[in-house]
């Protein structure tokens, strides 16, 4: 830390010097033009950059099947615009897997293609992609999934159990873009600005659409139980496990709601009973648990793993209420 000190000049403007150090390694010289962000009691200071698109260059010559696709997506996350994939001699198989990683995030093309080298190209302005619309568009898909998936169990409808499957995709989708918004957001000042949101904020959007995400995994998991159920279940069980969807539903629309209120006191209302909800939940289990005792074991190890999935899908209801309750609390700043 340096520390430098405010002078006046001209009687009204007030002036500080920068470290030559900083400004030699970011370029900044005599005449050269900066760029400030007031956050809270801190002014963020940038050198000003032109609006280029970043390149990234990873090379996957020894990258197959799942790795280069965790690959392509690890560099659209970090924020690359344009992702060149180079090997000595791409295959047919690399090509295909880096075609299907690309179709599966929001706004990728396959600019380029050579014996050698393939240029993917992000054609989405990142000025207009909205945090929080991603997050509420999750919001929607993850209980919808869950809610879908517990009727495709009661009902053994195996296509509608093949729907929740495949939403699931759309839902990882939405994921990644709200962590390439959030990690913008960490590079740069200039990328909070354009969101029009505090990077707190982008921070508590961010972990709750993490637990989003898993509410969407627990509904997949779901709707592949249900896939190997042939012989109905008992009526009272799913009923039982109805009743808990509903408890559970109302902890994550409360949280989410919490998360989205303006008003802190209306936002730690909703939280604080987001939480208490999840509590009071843990008592229907035990319920649902001695019903289950009355099964076969083989029946009551599958209903055990639903009811457990519905169980965690509250508990990250109430993750998120708790990531309200600190986006609603007053912050250190005068």
């Amino acid at each position: 830390m340096e520390t430098r000190k405010v002078q006046v000049t001209g009687g009204s403007t007030y002036t500080v010097s920068i470290p030559k150090g900083w400004a030699n390694e970011n370029d900044v010289e005599a005449g050269s033009e900066v760029e400030f962000y007031p956050d809270g009691d801190s002014l963020l200071l940038s050198p000003r950059s032109e609006a280029e698109r970043t390149e990234g260059t990873l090379d996957i010559t020894d990258l197959e099947e799942r790795e280069l696709t965790r690959a392509v997506m690890t560099m659209y996350v970090s924020g690359f615009d344009v992702i060149a994939l180079e090997g000595s001699k791409i295959t047919t198989e690399q090509r295909s897997t880096i075609r299907e990683a690309t179709q599966s995030l929001v706004g990728l093309e396959v600019l380029e293609e050579t014996r050698d080298r393939v240029v993917i190209r992000d054609l989405l302005d990142s000025s207009e992609l909205s945090i929080h619309n991603a997050v509420t568009r999750m919001r929607l898909i993850s209980t919808s999934m869950l809610e879908d998936a517990l009727s495709a169990l009661r009902e053994l409808d195996d296509d509608l159990a093949r729907d929740v499957i495949q939403r699931d995709d759309d839902l990882d989708r939405l994921w990644m873009v709200v962590s390439r918004i959030f990690r913008s957001t960490l590079r740069t000042p200039k990328a909070a600005e354009e969101l029009g949101l505090p990077r707190e904020v982008c921070f508590d959007y961010h972990s709750s659409a993490r637990q989003l995400e898993r509410i969407g995994d627990h509904a997949t998991k779901i709707a592949h139980l249900t896939l190997n159920i042939e012989e109905p279940l008992p009526e009272e069980v799913l009923d039982a496990i109805g009743d808990l969807h509903e408890e559970a539903e109302d902890v994550i629309d409360t949280a989410m709601d919490a998360l989205f209120e303006s008003d802190s006191d209306a936002a730690t209302r909703l939280a604080n009973d987001a939480r208490e909800h999840v509590r009071d939940i843990d008592d229907r289990v035990r319920q649902i648990d001695e019903l289950l005792r009355d099964l076969d074991p083989a029946r009551a190890q599958l209903l055990g793993l639903v009811v457990d999935s519905v169980l965690r899908s509250a508990d990250y209801g109430g993750n998120v209420a708790e990531t309200a309750l600190q986006k609603a609390a007053p912050t250190p700043f005068p």
